[in-house]
């Protein structure tokens, strides 16, 4: 069976225990430790150690008990026996670094640090310490701001080890997968581990959306010895897998196999060509094609430990060629394993101890040049693809962002366990609603436009509860606002209402999470006389003026008056809504004239509409009226009740007036870009010209 963080295999138990010698502890743990069998050794150490009488010895002993429980990744009692074996003044400051890395593989990273620089203060030459603390620094930053993956326990794990699935259908629905649970073939316990001898098991997906009950697949793929880490073919044809163990009463290290599909079933499998005993194959994974194999070994050549090498089909000779190494940017001084070849054809994923990471395996991303060789800087999957205990074998279901992966991360139901991994859709959404500044009242139909930083420009509109909700695109800036047409009416706001100035601005750019944004719009109700800040000419003349005192009606400030300030209110106005034409009125008080007021009156109005066009506001949109005293807002009568002159005079700046009023909402301006959102233009009915309506009477 395959170890994770050795990416070594043991030879069958049953073959070595046997014929050890039974007389000498040390020797017998010596013996299991170079054969892998760390399991067996941890017993033969402690026995060694009850016996040993020098102290230089005992030293040696408990460092390599540690060793040994920090290869069956028991790290708890790995740390115990590394502190026992410096305080026995082990020579070696390697303890240093092991229990940094145990450390870190429990998340305490702070702990783990300080392990490693105590290791590179003893080793200043070994750069291992320097790359082991940037790793504890950048898992502490990938904990801290995980990606968007969720990854979930699958429900078929057991208490013992699970891991390495792969798909064995077409349609992803079945899974080959590696286990060391009861009901093993061989039955036998691994000198490596403890475990059970492994075998591959298979599992479905039913159509109720539950896996089914693993079972293991049976001879002659499942033997005596361990199997794991299989592949099929897309076609299903043939399959690819790993066997450690007695095959032909010959003792070897894992192999690569080859098994044929023979009917339902599978035909006796045939060891791949390039197998040599002197080194092992395990980990096999196929390109999409099935012309490809990637798997590890520790072959000849290699750039480490364990290395990533490549085989091709040779279609003409019907065999696989002689492995490639598959190049310095996948492969480290250290172990590298269990590659994947992604269903694009060109990203190779692969589990390592030799690159930056969060723990003892972590798993990497790769993508092919042009030439078709892996060149660049690995990527790390970060967490929680990643975690800080061992995490390797992932698959991905076809080219969704969801697949497999094998880890012994915390939360899980035994040694080594299966999770699902996917990547949850990001939603995004603006939602609001659309109400009556004055009272509140919503605004049924109002149109909601919204502008991307992509070029979106879309139209939604409000419920008939005012209510709207608007989908967003991920990676956008967007701007919102109202426009508003005659037909927008309620029974609060018979005239409609002006569109809003206010304008939501917010974006998805860099947002790693699913957001609702708020945005509520308040509209102003028409009115038949629109008011707006005051508007100050010479006496008797028609020429803008400013008012030193701020004496002007609204001006609470107290400060000096701009009337090109107030007008200015009717730019805005008519910019945000760009489809209304206004009669701007101007009025005096009672006093004077017809003959006077009335022209005054005009001049004034014509006044304001000239600054207007000057602004750059079309003169269609505007029609300068000028209605001397003739529409009165405070009557002479309700004047002359006021009891100071004050009072009076306050009165008739009351009708000494300059507003405005909406003709209609027709105008299209040739000049403004088209753009393919609607246009709201509603015939209105019963236009009429302005002096045809009446106003409130002067007495109310």
């Amino acid at each position: 069976m395959i170890k994770k963080i050795t990416l070594t295999v043991a030879f069958s138990a049953a073959l070595f225990v046997g014929g050890f010698a039974q007389k000498n502890p040390l020797k017998e743990a010596d013996n299991a430790f170079a054969n892998k069998e760390y399991f067996t050794a941890v017993d033969w150490y402690k026995k060694a150690y009850t016996k040993e009488k020098k102290k230089e010895k005992k030293a040696k002993i408990l460092f390599q008990t540690a060793e040994s429980y920090y290869r069956i990744n028991d790290l708890n009692e790995a740390v115990t026996f590394y502190l026992k074996a410096i305080a026995a003044n082990y020579p070696d400051p390697i303890s240093h670094f092991r229990i940094g890395q145990a450390k870190k593989a429990q998340k305490l990273y702070n702990e783990a640090i300080t392990e490693f620089e105590k290791y590179k203060k003893e080793v200043p030459s070994d750069a291992r310490a320097e790359s082991a603390i940037k790793s504890c620094e950048l898992a502490q930053k990938w904990v801290d701001s995980p990606t968007r993956h969720k990854v979930d326990n699958m429900p078929f794990n057991s208490k013992e080890e699970d891991f390495s699935p792969a798909f064995s259908d077409k349609k992803n629905t079945s899974l080959y997968f590696t286990s060391t649970r009861d009901g093993s073939t061989g039955g036998k316990i691994d000198g490596t581990t403890g475990s059970l001898s492994s075998d591959i098991y298979e599992t479905k997906l039913g159509k109720d959306g539950k896996w089914s009950t693993p079972t293991p697949l049976g001879p002659p793929i499942n033997t005596p010895s361990n199997e794991g880490q299989a592949v099929v073919s897309r076609k299903g044809d043939f399959m690819i897998f790993t066997r450690c163990g007695q095959v032909k009463n010959k003792n070897i290290t894992c192999q690569l196999f080859i098994a044929k599909k023979q009917g339902p079933a599978w035909a006796e499998p045939e060891l791949l060509p390039f197998n040599v005993d002197s080194s092992y194959f395990e980990h096999p994974a196929l390109s999409p094609d099935g012309n490809t194999l990637y798997f590890s070994s520790n072959m000849a050549g290699g750039k480490g430990k364990n290395d990533i090498w490549i085989s091709t089909f040779d279609k003409k000779g019907k065999a696989w060629g002689a492995p490639v190494n598959a190049g310095a940017a996948v492969n480290t001084s250290e172990n590298e394993g269990y590659p994947y070849l992604h269903p694009d054809g060109k990203t190779l994923y692969f589990a390592s101890t030799g690159l930056l990471g969060m723990g003892g395996l972590d798993i990497y991303k790769i993508t092919a040049d042009k030439s078709g060789s892996f060149s660049g800087q690995p990527e790390n999957l970060k967490y929680p693809l990643n975690s800080p205990d061992d995490d390797f074998g992932i698959i991905f279901d076809g080219n969704k962002d969801r697949g497999y992966l094998s880890s012994n991360r915390e939360g899980g139901k035994g040694k080594d366990d299966i999770w699902s991994f996917y990547l949850p859709p990001l939603v995004f959404n603006v939602s609001g609603i659309v109400t009556n500044s004055l009272d509140k009242t919503p605004v049924p139909n109002c149109p909601i436009i919204i502008k991307g930083s992509d070029g979106t420009l879309a139209q939604s509109a409000a419920d008939k509860d005012g209510n709207y909700t608007i989908k967003l695109s991920p990676g956008v800036s967007y701007e919102i606002y109202t426009q508003t047409n005659k037909d927008l009416k309620t029974a609060s706001a018979p005239l409609s209402f002006l569109a809003s100035d206010d304008r939501g601005k917010f974006t998805t750019v860099d947002v790693n999470e699913s957001t609702n944004f708020k945005k509520d719009f308040q509209l102003v109700p028409v009115q038949a006389e629109i008011k707006f800040p005051a508007v100050l000419y010479a006496l008797g003349k028609s020429e803008l003026l400013i008012d030193p005192t701020g004496s002007a009606k609204g001006n609470d400030t107290h400060k000096p008056l701009n009337s090109q300030d107030s007008l200015n209110y009717l730019y805005k106005t008519l910019m945000d809504n760009p489809t209304i034409v206004v009669e701007l009125s101007a009025h005096t008080d009672s006093r004077g004239s017809d003959k006077l007021n009335d022209p005054l009156s005009q001049a004034r109005a014509q006044t304001c509409v000239d600054y207007l066009i000057s602004k750059g506001i079309p003169k269609e949109r505007m029609v300068a009226k000028g209605w001397g005293k003739h529409k009165l807002k405070i009557s002479d009568a309700q004047i002359a009740k006021a009891k100071t002159k004050e009072e009076k005079e306050a009165l008739h700046a009351i009708n000494r007036r300059t507003v405005f009023r909406i003709l209609n909402w027709d105008y299209v301006d040739p000049k403004a870009p088209k753009t393919e959102i609607p246009k709201y233009h509603p015939k209105v009915s019963g236009e009429e010209d302005s002096s045809q309506i009446e106003d409130a009477p002067a007495d109310k």
